[in-house]
């Protein structure tokens, strides 16, 4: 139970990441997020909706673990997904913003950690 909600809040982490890099890049929301001008973001809004859809690749992942069962034939998938997630916060947060430590990469270590331990 603990797994599913917390693989969950990790796929949902990363709807908002597709949505923000996707459809909001350009909003002065997400540029003060992101730390842009307006002028930087209307020059990378391609290389954001690339890297956006990456994120949903993940999402997509996420949600075919939880629908074959963490406990199941989802946790192998549940687990190289939330891996991919670990990773790529670690780069993130390496050459980006350690804030990403925080948001995207310490969820999936805690999702990862409750799906091994079949929590």
């Amino acid at each position: 139970m603990i797994a599913v909600l917390l693989v969950s809040l990790v796929a949902v982490i990363h709807i908002g990441i597709v949505l923000a890099e996707m459809v909001w890049w350009e909003t002065p929301t997400v540029r003060r997020a992101f730390g842009t001008s307006a002028e930087f973001a209307a020059n990378t809004r391609v290389l954001a909706a690339n890297q956006g859809l990456y994120n949903a690749f993940l999402v997509a992942g996420l949600v075919w673990a939880l629908f074959l069962g963490l406990a199941g034939h989802g946790q192998p998938i549940a687990h190289f997904f939330l891996a991919c997630v670990i990773v790529a916060g670690l780069f993130g947060a390496a050459t980006a913003s350690r804030r990403i430590l925080y948001v995207q990469t310490l969820p999936a270590a805690l999702a990862l950690l409750a799906v091994l331990l079949r929590l």
